[in-house]
């Protein structure tokens, strides 16, 4: 075992933050558990044959927040102790993740990814298809090597679903008859389920019962659900310098998130054919008319408040949790989050 994960074992049960802290200050105790997943997952080119492993290297050396480790931590904390399988466990799905945001990367035809080239800009659809495809499988043998068939079950079913959400959410790109409903189904099966499969493998690892894996699993649904409502408003209503991106690419795949539908279901008549013209040929240009047309029809306060009714009722599932600093620390990234929306509608 490395030398980290020693101390992020110990570190990963003392995190204490007060509310409304920015995020890396929420998971600061939490940071040698993050580093050893991080080196864990480095360690793991080395598994890729020789002639690959620059493409598998490339692909696990990206990641962002590491929010999910984090919540395989926290919650392994909030029921227990952390110890050296939950740094597995996170490792695991880490590469899950990463593997399906390469296969995002080609079916988007996206250039850039967290500030670099992605893998197909590099390389091409063909090899990034064909390395997601080892990072998935990778993950499986690595969930297959636990004592029990439990965590590869859970990592198998939760891989299904994201890549079911994923095939879903392709098909009704530009259904103007998408419904709400139908918009929460998707975001639950391709961003929800890997939240809720950190909370309950980091609650099972500690050895938690029944109820604790139940309230955990849906505490991680509500805040991956909120998570991707607020990086859906991002993409209309956030800054390019913050964001990194031009805005508007949900649009520009045919993707119709939270706002729009608010907007549509808004409007009527004539201003209704308009807002489906301008999504069916969208352009970039078009994002100060669309910004207007959606403010007009409160479509970020709408989006905000079905946020934080994700977030009330993640909130509300930790009240089955003990008192305990890493159950401060879950309290502590819903309250984060929930800022995250409100500074959205703050004046420019």
């Amino acid at each position: 075992m490395l030398a980290t994960e020693s101390s992020a074992v110990a570190d990963a049960n003392s995190v204490a933050p007060p509310p409304n802290l920015a995020w890396k200050q929420i998971v600061a105790p939490a940071e040698p558990f993050l580093e050893a997943v991080a080196a864990r997952l480095r360690e793991q080119i080395q598994a890729f044959e020789r002639d690959i492993a620059a493409y598998a290297e490339y692909a696990l050396t990206n990641q962002g927040k590491q929010l999910r480790p984090a919540l395989v931590a926290l919650s392994g904390g909030a029921a227990g102790k952390v110890n050296d399988q939950h740094v597995l466990a996170a490792v695991i799905i880490e590469m899950v993740h990463l593997a399906t945001l390469v296969h995002d990367d080609v079916m988007d035809e996206a250039r850039i990814r967290r500030g670099r080239p992605t893998l197909a800009a590099r390389w091409g659809s063909e090899i990034s298809v064909l390395v997601g495809d080892c990072l998935f499988a990778h993950a499986l043998k690595l969930a297959a090597g636990f004592p029990t068939t439990e965590i590869c079950r859970a990592v198998s079913a939760a891989t299904n679903t994201v890549c079911s959400g994923e095939i879903l959410q392709t098909q009704r790109r530009r259904n103007f008859e998408l419904s709400r409903a139908d918009y929460f189904k998707v975001i639950q099966m391709k961003t929800g389920e890997l939240f809720a499969l950190s909370c309950d493998l980091g609650a099972y690892v500690s050895g938690a019962g029944a109820a604790q894996r139940n309230a955990l699993r849906h505490f991680g649904m509500a805040i991956g659900t909120a998570y991707q409502i607020y990086d859906d408003c991002l993409d209309l209503f956030g800054s390019e310098a913050v964001v990194g991106k031009s805005l508007g690419t949900d649009l520009a795949k045919g993707k119709l998130t939270l706002p729009v539908l608010i907007a549509l279901d808004a409007s009527s008549g004539v201003e209704q054919a308009r807002l489906r013209a301008m999504l069916q040929d969208w352009h970039p240009r078009r994002v100060p008319e669309l910004l207007g047309l959606l403010q007009s029809h409160g479509a970020l306060e709408g989006s905000c408040e079905a946020l934080h009714e994700q977030l009330d009722a993640a909130r509300e599932k930790l009240a089955a949790l003990a008192e305990s600093q890493s159950r401060a620390a879950l309290r502590g990234l819903a309250d984060h989050l929930a800022h995250q929306a409100e500074a959205l509608a703050l004046p420019a």
